[in-house]
Protein backbone atom coordinates (compact mmCIF):
# COMPACT_ATOMS: atom_id res chain seq x y z
CA UNK A 1 0.00 0.00 0.00
CA UNK A 2 1.32 3.45 -0.89
CA UNK A 3 2.10 5.90 1.89
CA UNK A 4 -0.27 8.88 1.97
CA UNK A 5 2.03 11.86 2.50
CA UNK A 6 -0.84 13.88 4.01
CA UNK A 7 -0.45 11.65 7.07
CA UNK A 8 2.97 13.14 7.91
CA UNK A 9 3.57 16.22 10.02
CA UNK A 10 6.82 18.02 9.02
CA UNK A 11 9.22 16.09 11.29
CA UNK A 12 7.66 12.77 10.34
CA UNK A 13 7.93 13.68 6.65
CA UNK A 14 11.65 14.38 7.09
CA UNK A 15 12.17 11.07 8.92
CA UNK A 16 10.30 9.15 6.20
CA UNK A 17 12.45 10.68 3.45
CA UNK A 18 15.59 9.84 5.45
CA UNK A 19 14.44 6.21 5.70
CA UNK A 20 14.32 6.19 1.90
CA UNK A 21 17.78 7.64 1.51
CA UNK A 22 16.76 11.22 0.80
CA UNK A 23 18.09 14.43 2.34
CA UNK A 24 15.91 16.58 4.68
CA UNK A 25 15.52 19.40 2.13
CA UNK A 26 13.64 17.00 -0.15
CA UNK A 27 10.91 16.66 2.50
CA UNK A 28 10.58 20.44 2.66
CA UNK A 29 10.34 20.65 -1.13
CA UNK A 30 7.54 18.09 -1.20
CA UNK A 31 5.72 19.82 1.68
CA UNK A 32 5.76 23.07 -0.30
CA UNK A 33 4.43 21.36 -3.41
CA UNK A 34 1.61 19.64 -1.53
CA UNK A 35 0.46 22.55 0.62
CA UNK A 36 1.66 25.79 -0.94
CA UNK A 37 1.02 24.67 -4.52
CA UNK A 38 -1.82 22.23 -3.79
CA UNK A 39 -0.13 19.63 -5.98
CA UNK A 40 -0.79 15.90 -5.75
CA UNK A 41 0.94 14.80 -8.99
CA UNK A 42 4.60 13.94 -8.38
CA UNK A 43 5.39 14.46 -12.07
CA UNK A 44 4.46 18.14 -11.65
CA UNK A 45 6.99 18.63 -8.82
CA UNK A 46 9.54 20.01 -11.23
CA UNK A 47 12.39 20.81 -8.85
CA UNK A 48 12.62 17.19 -7.68
CA UNK A 49 15.10 14.88 -9.36
CA UNK A 50 13.39 12.67 -11.92
CA UNK A 51 14.61 9.57 -10.05
CA UNK A 52 12.91 10.83 -6.86
CA UNK A 53 9.69 11.56 -8.70
CA UNK A 54 9.67 8.03 -10.09
CA UNK A 55 10.38 6.60 -6.64
CA UNK A 56 7.56 8.59 -5.06
CA UNK A 57 5.10 7.44 -7.71
CA UNK A 58 5.87 3.86 -6.72
CA UNK A 59 5.68 4.20 -2.92
CA UNK A 60 3.62 7.30 -2.06
CA UNK A 61 0.48 9.27 -2.84
CA UNK A 62 -1.27 12.51 -1.87
CA UNK A 63 -4.84 11.49 -1.18
CA UNK A 64 -7.43 13.74 0.47
CA UNK A 65 -10.91 12.40 1.35
CA UNK A 66 -13.20 12.30 -1.67
CA UNK A 67 -16.31 14.46 -1.87
CA UNK A 68 -19.72 12.81 -1.81
CA UNK A 69 -21.82 15.95 -1.85
CA UNK A 70 -21.37 19.73 -1.98
CA UNK A 71 -23.90 22.41 -1.03
CA UNK A 72 -23.79 26.20 -1.15
CA UNK A 73 -25.95 28.36 1.12
CA UNK A 74 -27.61 31.61 0.16
CA UNK A 75 -24.98 33.52 2.16
CA UNK A 76 -22.07 31.87 0.30
CA UNK A 77 -21.27 29.30 3.00
CA UNK A 78 -20.19 26.01 1.41
CA UNK A 79 -20.46 22.55 2.92
CA UNK A 80 -18.79 19.37 1.73
CA UNK A 81 -19.65 15.82 2.77
CA UNK A 82 -16.35 13.92 2.61
CA UNK A 83 -16.05 10.15 2.39
CA UNK A 84 -13.63 8.80 5.00
CA UNK A 85 -14.25 5.13 4.21
CA UNK A 86 -15.89 2.17 5.99
CA UNK A 87 -19.32 3.76 5.60
CA UNK A 88 -18.38 7.00 7.35
CA UNK A 89 -18.53 10.56 6.06
CA UNK A 90 -17.76 13.88 7.77
CA UNK A 91 -18.77 17.44 7.03
CA UNK A 92 -16.51 20.43 6.42
CA UNK A 93 -17.78 24.00 6.16
CA UNK A 94 -16.20 27.06 4.51
CA UNK A 95 -17.43 30.47 5.67
CA UNK A 96 -16.35 33.39 3.44
CA UNK A 97 -16.12 36.89 4.90
CA UNK A 98 -14.70 40.15 3.58
CA UNK A 99 -11.44 39.92 5.51
CA UNK A 100 -11.03 36.16 5.93
CA UNK A 101 -12.06 32.69 4.86
CA UNK A 102 -12.75 30.34 7.76
CA UNK A 103 -12.82 26.57 7.42
CA UNK A 104 -14.63 24.52 10.07
CA UNK A 105 -12.89 21.13 10.24
CA UNK A 106 -14.02 17.78 11.68
CA UNK A 107 -11.71 15.55 13.74
CA UNK A 108 -13.87 12.47 14.37
CA UNK A 109 -16.54 10.46 12.58
CA UNK A 110 -19.33 11.29 14.97
CA UNK A 111 -18.74 12.30 18.58
CA UNK A 112 -18.70 10.36 21.83
CA UNK A 113 -19.64 13.27 24.10
CA UNK A 114 -23.41 13.43 23.40
CA UNK A 115 -23.94 17.12 24.18
CA UNK A 116 -27.68 17.62 24.51
CA UNK A 117 -28.06 20.37 21.89
CA UNK A 118 -25.76 18.99 19.15
CA UNK A 119 -26.87 17.03 16.09
CA UNK A 120 -23.45 15.38 15.69
CA UNK A 121 -23.56 14.04 19.24
CA UNK A 122 -26.94 12.44 18.67
CA UNK A 123 -25.46 10.39 15.85
CA UNK A 124 -23.06 8.49 18.06
CA UNK A 125 -19.38 7.79 17.45
CA UNK A 126 -17.42 5.55 15.09
CA UNK A 127 -13.73 6.47 15.06
CA UNK A 128 -11.02 9.11 15.13
CA UNK A 129 -9.91 10.64 11.85
CA UNK A 130 -6.32 10.26 10.70
CA UNK A 131 -3.98 13.20 10.17
CA UNK A 132 -4.56 12.87 6.41
CA UNK A 133 -8.32 12.98 6.90
CA UNK A 134 -8.08 16.14 9.03
CA UNK A 135 -5.52 18.15 7.04
CA UNK A 136 -7.07 16.72 3.86
CA UNK A 137 -10.17 18.80 4.58
CA UNK A 138 -8.06 21.98 4.38
CA UNK A 139 -6.25 20.69 1.29
CA UNK A 140 -9.53 19.84 -0.44
CA UNK A 141 -11.21 23.15 0.39
CA UNK A 142 -8.28 25.21 -0.90
CA UNK A 143 -8.00 23.01 -3.98
CA UNK A 144 -11.71 23.27 -4.71
CA UNK A 145 -11.97 27.02 -4.12
CA UNK A 146 -8.76 27.92 -5.96
CA UNK A 147 -6.27 30.64 -5.15
CA UNK A 148 -7.34 34.26 -4.80
CA UNK A 149 -6.30 36.97 -7.25
CA UNK A 150 -3.33 37.73 -4.97
CA UNK A 151 -2.11 34.14 -5.32
CA UNK A 152 -3.00 33.13 -1.77
CA UNK A 153 -5.21 30.29 -0.66
CA UNK A 154 -8.74 31.32 0.40
CA UNK A 155 -8.61 29.50 3.76
CA UNK A 156 -7.01 32.03 6.12
CA UNK A 157 -8.45 30.71 9.41
CA UNK A 158 -9.14 27.18 10.61
CA UNK A 159 -11.44 26.27 13.47
CA UNK A 160 -11.55 22.70 14.74
CA UNK A 161 -15.25 22.99 15.56
CA UNK A 162 -16.73 20.45 13.16
CA UNK A 163 -17.74 16.90 13.99
CA UNK A 164 -16.02 15.40 17.02
CA UNK A 165 -14.02 16.45 20.08
CA UNK A 166 -10.51 17.35 18.84
CA UNK A 167 -8.77 16.66 22.14
CA UNK A 168 -10.08 13.09 22.23
CA UNK A 169 -8.17 12.56 18.97
CA UNK A 170 -5.09 14.28 20.28
CA UNK A 171 -2.20 12.86 18.24
CA UNK A 172 -3.79 13.21 14.81
CA UNK A 173 -5.19 16.64 15.70
CA UNK A 174 -1.79 17.96 16.78
CA UNK A 175 -0.09 16.51 13.69
CA UNK A 176 -2.63 18.33 11.51
CA UNK A 177 -2.15 21.53 13.52
CA UNK A 178 1.60 21.40 12.92
CA UNK A 179 0.98 21.24 9.17
CA UNK A 180 -1.36 24.22 9.38
CA UNK A 181 1.35 26.20 11.20
CA UNK A 182 4.54 25.07 9.43
CA UNK A 183 6.12 27.62 7.07
CA UNK A 184 6.72 24.94 4.44
CA UNK A 185 3.04 23.91 4.56
CA UNK A 186 0.19 26.38 5.19
CA UNK A 187 2.13 28.75 7.46
CA UNK A 188 -0.92 30.00 9.35
CA UNK A 189 -0.50 32.10 12.47
CA UNK A 190 -1.27 30.35 15.77
CA UNK A 191 -3.81 33.12 16.34
CA UNK A 192 -5.68 32.05 13.19
CA UNK A 193 -6.05 28.40 14.20
CA UNK A 194 -8.55 27.61 16.94
CA UNK A 195 -9.19 24.35 18.77
CA UNK A 196 -12.62 24.08 20.36
CA UNK A 197 -13.04 21.65 23.24
CA UNK A 198 -15.85 20.70 25.55
CA UNK A 199 -13.32 20.65 28.37
CA UNK A 200 -10.98 17.63 28.27
CA UNK A 201 -8.77 19.08 30.98
CA UNK A 202 -5.65 16.82 30.81
CA UNK A 203 -5.51 17.21 27.01
CA UNK A 204 -5.83 21.00 27.35
CA UNK A 205 -2.65 20.99 29.43
CA UNK A 206 -0.93 18.73 26.91
CA UNK A 207 -1.97 20.97 23.99
CA UNK A 208 -0.60 24.01 25.82
CA UNK A 209 2.79 22.29 26.11
CA UNK A 210 2.97 20.70 22.66
CA UNK A 211 1.17 23.00 20.21
CA UNK A 212 -0.60 26.01 21.73
CA UNK A 213 -3.09 27.64 19.39
CA UNK A 214 -6.14 29.80 20.06
CA UNK A 215 -8.55 28.07 22.43
CA UNK A 216 -12.35 28.02 22.51
CA UNK A 217 -14.36 26.29 25.21
CA UNK A 218 -17.87 24.94 24.63
CA UNK A 219 -19.26 26.22 27.92
CA UNK A 220 -23.06 26.59 27.56
CA UNK A 221 -23.88 26.72 31.28
CA UNK A 222 -22.90 28.79 34.34
CA UNK A 223 -23.05 26.01 36.93
CA UNK A 224 -22.24 22.33 37.26
CA UNK A 225 -25.83 21.15 37.66
CA UNK A 226 -26.93 22.55 34.31
CA UNK A 227 -23.68 21.79 32.51
CA UNK A 228 -23.80 18.17 33.65
CA UNK A 229 -27.06 17.92 31.73
CA UNK A 230 -26.01 19.85 28.61
CA UNK A 231 -22.35 18.80 28.36
CA UNK A 232 -21.96 15.40 30.07
CA UNK A 233 -18.14 15.49 30.17
CA UNK A 234 -18.59 18.13 32.90
CA UNK A 235 -19.31 15.25 35.27
CA UNK A 236 -15.68 14.19 34.84
CA UNK A 237 -14.09 17.64 34.59
CA UNK A 238 -16.33 20.09 36.49
CA UNK A 239 -16.26 23.84 36.01
CA UNK A 240 -13.75 24.60 38.76
CA UNK A 241 -11.20 22.29 37.12
CA UNK A 242 -12.04 23.66 33.67
CA UNK A 243 -11.54 27.29 34.71
CA UNK A 244 -8.18 26.40 36.31
CA UNK A 245 -7.12 24.65 33.09
CA UNK A 246 -8.05 27.78 31.10
CA UNK A 247 -5.82 29.88 33.34
CA UNK A 248 -2.94 27.44 32.85
CA UNK A 249 -3.44 27.40 29.08
CA UNK A 250 -3.19 31.17 28.79
CA UNK A 251 0.39 31.08 30.07
CA UNK A 252 1.52 29.85 26.63
CA UNK A 253 -1.44 30.73 24.42
CA UNK A 254 -1.01 32.94 21.33
CA UNK A 255 -4.00 35.02 22.43
CA UNK A 256 -4.37 36.58 25.86
CA UNK A 257 -7.93 35.35 26.29
CA UNK A 258 -10.07 32.23 25.99
CA UNK A 259 -13.24 32.29 23.93
CA UNK A 260 -16.25 30.79 25.67
CA UNK A 261 -18.90 29.49 23.27
CA UNK A 262 -22.39 29.61 24.66
CA UNK A 263 -25.39 28.20 22.75
CA UNK A 264 -28.52 30.12 23.70
CA UNK A 265 -31.36 27.74 24.61
CA UNK A 266 -34.74 29.30 25.31
CA UNK A 267 -35.73 29.00 28.95
CA UNK A 268 -32.77 26.76 29.73
CA UNK A 269 -29.58 28.82 29.98
CA UNK A 270 -30.51 32.29 28.71
CA UNK A 271 -31.72 34.08 31.84
CA UNK A 272 -30.28 37.26 33.34
CA UNK A 273 -29.47 35.46 36.59
CA UNK A 274 -27.49 32.87 34.63
CA UNK A 275 -25.54 35.66 32.93
CA UNK A 276 -24.65 36.98 36.39
CA UNK A 277 -23.53 33.50 37.43
CA UNK A 278 -21.24 33.43 34.42
CA UNK A 279 -19.63 36.69 35.50
CA UNK A 280 -18.71 35.10 38.83
CA UNK A 281 -17.56 31.89 37.15
CA UNK A 282 -15.04 33.53 34.78
CA UNK A 283 -13.93 36.34 37.07
CA UNK A 284 -10.31 35.14 37.09
CA UNK A 285 -10.14 33.99 33.44
CA UNK A 286 -9.37 36.59 30.73
CA UNK A 287 -12.05 35.80 28.17
CA UNK A 288 -14.62 36.82 25.62
CA UNK A 289 -18.02 35.27 25.03
CA UNK A 290 -19.50 34.18 21.75
CA UNK A 291 -23.25 33.75 22.12
CA UNK A 292 -24.57 31.29 19.55
CA UNK A 293 -28.23 31.16 18.52
CA UNK A 294 -29.32 27.53 18.79
CA UNK A 295 -29.59 25.89 15.39
CA UNK A 296 -32.42 23.34 15.39
CA UNK A 297 -32.20 19.83 13.96
CA UNK A 298 -34.80 17.02 13.69
CA UNK A 299 -36.05 15.88 17.11
CA UNK A 300 -34.08 18.63 18.84
CA UNK A 301 -35.31 19.01 22.45
CA UNK A 302 -34.66 22.75 22.62
CA UNK A 303 -35.77 26.03 21.06
CA UNK A 304 -33.71 29.01 19.94
CA UNK A 305 -33.73 31.92 22.41
CA UNK A 306 -35.54 35.04 21.28
CA UNK A 307 -33.11 37.69 20.04
CA UNK A 308 -34.36 40.05 22.74
CA UNK A 309 -33.26 37.53 25.39
CA UNK A 310 -29.90 37.02 23.69
CA UNK A 311 -29.25 40.78 23.62
CA UNK A 312 -30.31 41.15 27.25
CA UNK A 313 -27.90 38.34 28.19
CA UNK A 314 -25.12 40.01 26.20
CA UNK A 315 -25.71 43.36 27.85
CA UNK A 316 -25.35 41.89 31.35
CA UNK A 317 -21.96 40.43 30.41
CA UNK A 318 -20.78 43.59 28.71
CA UNK A 319 -21.74 45.71 31.71
CA UNK A 320 -19.21 43.58 33.60
CA UNK A 321 -16.57 44.52 30.97
CA UNK A 322 -16.62 41.10 29.31
CA UNK A 323 -16.33 41.34 25.52
CA UNK A 324 -19.40 39.58 24.17
CA UNK A 325 -20.49 38.97 20.59
CA UNK A 326 -23.54 37.33 19.07
CA UNK A 327 -22.53 34.91 16.36
CA UNK A 328 -24.15 35.55 13.02
CA UNK A 329 -25.99 32.46 11.83
CA UNK A 330 -24.28 31.21 8.67
CA UNK A 331 -25.27 28.32 6.43
CA UNK A 332 -28.32 27.23 8.38
CA UNK A 333 -30.32 26.73 5.16
CA UNK A 334 -27.98 23.85 4.27
CA UNK A 335 -27.60 22.58 7.89
CA UNK A 336 -24.04 23.90 8.02
CA UNK A 337 -24.46 26.08 11.11
CA UNK A 338 -23.04 25.45 14.58
CA UNK A 339 -24.39 22.22 16.09
CA UNK A 340 -26.02 21.02 12.87
CA UNK A 341 -23.21 18.95 11.32
CA UNK A 342 -24.19 15.32 11.09
CA UNK A 343 -22.37 13.59 8.25
CA UNK A 344 -22.78 9.84 8.00
CA UNK A 345 -21.58 7.64 10.83
CA UNK A 346 -21.65 3.91 11.52
CA UNK A 347 -22.35 4.33 15.23
CA UNK A 348 -20.25 1.99 17.38
CA UNK A 349 -21.87 3.42 20.51
CA UNK A 350 -25.36 2.19 19.40
CA UNK A 351 -26.66 5.53 20.69
CA UNK A 352 -29.20 6.03 17.91
CA UNK A 353 -30.48 2.49 18.31
CA UNK A 354 -30.93 2.95 22.06
CA UNK A 355 -32.77 6.23 21.51
CA UNK A 356 -35.16 4.60 19.05
CA UNK A 357 -35.81 1.70 21.40
CA UNK A 358 -36.39 4.07 24.34
CA UNK A 359 -38.99 5.94 22.30
CA UNK A 360 -41.06 2.88 21.47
Amino acid sequence: MKQNLLDFEPDAMTAWFAEHGEKPFRAKQVLRWIYKSGESDFDAMSDLAKSLREKLKQIACVQAPTVMREETASDGTRKWLLDVGTGNAVETVYIPEEDRGTLCVSTQAGCALDCAFCSTGKQGFNRNLSTAEIIGQVWWANHQLGKNEDGNWPVTNVVLMGMGEPLLNFDSTVSALRLMLDDNAYGLSRRRVTVSTSGVVPAMDKLRDECPVALAISLHAPNDALRNMLVPINQKYPLRELMAACQRYLVKAPRDFVTFEYVMLAGVNDGVQQARELIDLVRDVPCKFNLIPFNPFPQAPYQRSEMEAVKRFRDVLMQADIVTTIRKVRGDDIAAACGQLAGQVLDKTKRTQRQVEAGR
